[in-house]
């Protein structure tokens, strides 16, 4: 309890200033995954860490970073399939490209916090793999027919 206590302050900063700004869940999720450096598994939040404590920050970029994933995974699918598509819209490039390009390097694995346990992320790729089915075929019968 006292841990969450300790990263309060942290993570409502965080969520407030930061979190509120990003439209869907799935750009939050990312924006967050893209904190997380990937060799050393550290997040680095240069405004966050020059006021709180560089621990402190840590504890709640990781606290944020599994609420979010939890949160996707617990969104029906048709409301994950919603807030994908708004995300993969909102990024450069034209959509079926975007989609090609997530489906083909499978970008989404890095999106996870690395505590999660391995069928927590096996299911998110699941889904997203589907999602992202879904959304090519809704996409090309959408050019198809338009």
């Amino acid at each position: 309890m006292d841990e969450v206590l300790r990263i309060q302050p942290i993570v409502q900063d965080f969520t407030a200033t930061t979190l509120a700004a990003i439209p869907n869940v799935f750009g939050r999720l990312t924006y967050i995954a893209s904190l997380r450096d990937l060799s050393s598994g550290r997040y680095e939040h240069c405004g966050l860490e020059a006021v709180y404590p560089q621990d402190a920050v840590q504890e709640a970029l990781e606290f944020c970073h599994q609420e979010i994933f939890s949160r996707v995974l617990e969104m029906p699918l048709s409301v994950q399939e919603q807030d994908l598509s708004e995300f993969l819209e909102g990024m450069p490039g034209v959509l079926p490209a975007t989609i090609v390009h997530w489906r083909q390097l499978e970008a989404y694995r890095i999106l996870p916090p690395e505590e999660a346990p391995d069928y927590l992320r096996e299911l998110f790729f699941s889904n997203l793999r589907a999602l992202l089915e879904i959304l090519a075929s809704q996409h090309s019968t959408t050019r198809s027919s338009g």
